[in-house]
């Protein structure tokens, strides 16, 4: 009679996403990179958000890859009031029902992680920096590891660690921090309130995750780990999540009518400036950003100059291929 031991799938992947689309969609494109290893992983979302992310996902195919799995855990309720452009706080308030109800998801998460356990050698818990509460649990099955996504650029997060401190001493290296906007009203008391409640369970991840490249921050990715700045001293930078090239032939069912679009502009015509879901610029904002894109040449050659280095850093023997493969081998010990 054989084992159970050698049946059980060595390793899988557990994702846990904050059910936002901006924190649905990074944790979905790094699915895709974790598969192109042959590990299973699992996409624990809700019914409607995990509908929402396979619907807006650009490049590729959630659901013609084999070894990713969707689990439709229950939505759990909550308001939905329309948004207010007129407010005072530009960020988007209509969203903080939503964010209150995530707590709800604790336990099913930790239902699908328990069963999922058994059936693997190790299960490892990638969870939104927003899910800390959520996953909560984790730490008592076993055979689990948990790790830590950090959905902000590596820059963003240390500005804000740092603006925490009453005295602000830098590395002469980081100098440029203190010449950054004050974050005072950028968010309303109330998803102050509920970013602290989501993270008040004890933290015990084994590692931190980043959207980015070390070609861009990896001094910023070095400063979060040297301090410990979110309480760890292991991190990987194995961004950009999404694929950085576009089809030729693009499969009109899942590729967004704007690509049409760009497809018909002349070569190197538009600039594209995303500033997130949770920004909302006024009249006078745009009229700024309008004069700042006037210097297009500029800009156009720092973004064909990053383009280049982030792409080379994607390849064979590239500093992001390296640190992915780095923690790869690290979760699969």
């Amino acid at each position: 009679m054989q084992n159970n031991d050698q049946t059980r799938t060595p390793l899988a992947v557990v994702m846990v996403p904050l059910p936002a689309q901006g924190h649905l969609n990074q944790l979905l494109h790094l699915c895709r990179l974790i598969s192109a290893y042959d590990i299973p992983v699992h996409f624990a979302g809700t019914t409607t958000h995990n509908r929402q992310a396979l619907i807006r996902v650009q490049g590729w195919d959630p659901l013609a890859v084999a070894n990713i799995k969707f689990h439709n855990l229950p939505t759990p309720p909550f308001d939905n009031p329309p948004p207010n452009p007129n407010s005072c706080i530009k960020y988007p308030t209509h969203m903080l029902p939503l964010l209150k109800s995530v707590p709800n998801l604790r336990e099913p998460v930790y239902n699908l992680v328990k069963k999922l356990s058994a059936t693997v050698g190790k299960i490892v818990v990638i969870y939104d920096s927003l899910m800390t509460y959520v996953v909560q649990d984790i730490c008592s099955i076993p055979n689990a590891e948990s790790y830590c996504f950090q959905t902000i650029s590596a820059f963003s997060l240390y500005s804000l660690y740092q603006a925490d401190k009453e005295q602000l001493v830098l590395p002469s290296e980081a100098e440029i921090v203190k010449e950054g906007p004050s974050f005072e009203g950028c968010f309303p008391p109330e998803l102050v309130e509920v970013s602290i409640n989501l993270n008040v369970a004890p933290k015990f991840n084994s590692g931190d995750l980043y959207n980015t490249s070390r070609v861009i921050e990896g001094l910023y990715v070095d400063l979060l780990a040297k301090e410990k700045c979110t309480g760890t001293d292991k991190n990987w930078a194995i961004g950009p999540f999404n694929p950085v090239t576009i089809p030729r032939v693009r499969d009109p069912k899942i590729c967004h009518k704007c690509l049409d679009w760009l497809d018909k502009q002349e070569p190197n015509s538009v600039i594209y400036v995303s500033f997130g879901l949770s920004s909302s610029l006024s009249y006078e904002q745009n009229k700024e950003l309008a004069f700042g894109l006037e210097r297009r040449d500029e800009i156009r050659k720092r973004a064909t100059e990053l383009e280049d280095v982030v792409k080379k850093s994607l390849m064979e023997g590239g500093v992001t291929k390296k640190e992915m493969d780095s923690f790869i081998a690290h979760i699969s010990k």
